[in-house]
């Protein structure tokens, strides 16, 4: 049975409220339109409180480093909940399992673990985002993934109230898992084991150089923007689909990897979008494979705010 930890109503929150706020600031791709609000809570237990004041229909989105989204350029119509740099304990539990909260990077995961002689998670390393994101939708790579290691989670719910789950109450496959509506992820309980920590920390290394040298590091990217099928590689598709560095309006598929699309500077989230089924079309066209979206596609087309 989950537990249930419910805010303190009368505790006013702490944190940070702002209004019409650029979105663009806060994703990894650097495009997108205006919230209506955003908030930067001081900590876990100020967000339960900020939660529990918003009206029942407010629509809410959480965005960490904001990779793997896509916000359209009519922005988001709700509050935004901006957890990068905040919501960031990490701490070792008994048993070997680690508790790191939602703002936590997978890096930094990555290398906690590593440093306290735990291993498992070193792939984590190559994965552009927060702890929230990885949770949300089984992230992983170099053959690893999220919710292999996970033992529980803590759910916020849109009242301020903090459920601890077990990890069979979710149904979790690749980049995917199904939650319970209107609950967000806050922390993750992972259960790792004692290994070889001078191993593992060059397992570690090995996996940045080789993200280094495989991925466009230090543009504008989501990360990887389609699922790959089974049996196959989205970015090999896309290579033999002759997309490899084409450009469409501001947005153009990275030449370096090309299941990453990039924003040089001046692209727009439409333009970006366009690109996503100009090559969805492409690939089915020449191999008769759907490409599935792993980006998360949000918010209101429509013009960018000047």
């Amino acid at each position: 049975m989950p537990q249930t930890e419910q805010p303190t109503k009368l505790s006013p929150w702490r944190g940070e409220l702002q209004q019409d706020v650029a979105l663009k600031q806060y994703t990894s791709w650097w495009v997108g339109g205006n919230a209506k609000q955003l908030y930067k809570p001081a900590d876990l237990a100020d967000l339960q409180c900020f939660l529990a004041t918003l009206a029942a229909d407010e629509p809410i989105l959480w965005l960490g480093l904001g990779s793997n989204t896509l916000i359209r350029d009519g922005g988001f119509a709700g509050t935004v909940i901006a957890t990068q740099g905040l919501l960031s304990e990490l701490e070792i539990r008994e048993d070997k399992i680690v508790r790191a909260e939602a703002g936590v990077t997978c890096p930094k995961l990555a290398r906690f673990c590593v440093n306290h002689d735990l291993i498992d998670l070193e792939f984590l390393a190559g994965v552009p985002g927060t702890v929230g994101g990885a949770l949300c939708m089984n992230a992983g790579c170099y053959g690893g993934e999220t919710w292999n290691h996970v033992v529980a989670v803590e759910m916020l719910d849109r009242h301020g109230n903090i459920h601890k789950r077990s990890a069979d109450e979710f149904d979790v496959s690749y980049r995917s898992v199904k939650f319970p509506a209107e609950e967000w992820f806050v922390a993750g309980y992972f259960q790792l084991s004692s290994g070889d920590a001078e191993a593992a920390k060059q397992k570690l290394k090995t996996l940045l150089r080789q993200r280094n040298e495989s991925q466009p590091i230090g543009l504008h990217s989501c990360g990887s923007v389609f699922r790959n099928p089974p049996n196959d590689h989205a970015a090999r598709l896309i290579e033999q689909a002759g997309l490899k560095g084409f450009q469409h309006g501001g947005a153009m598929v990275s030449d370096k990897h090309a299941n990453f699309i990039i924003n040089p500077g001046e692209a727009t989230a439409a333009d970006i979008e366009a690109l996503i089924a100009l090559i969805q079309a492409t690939v089915y066209e020449k191999f008769q494979v759907k490409l599935q979206t792993e980006v998360h596609i949000i918010g209101i087309p429509g013009a960018i705010k000047s």
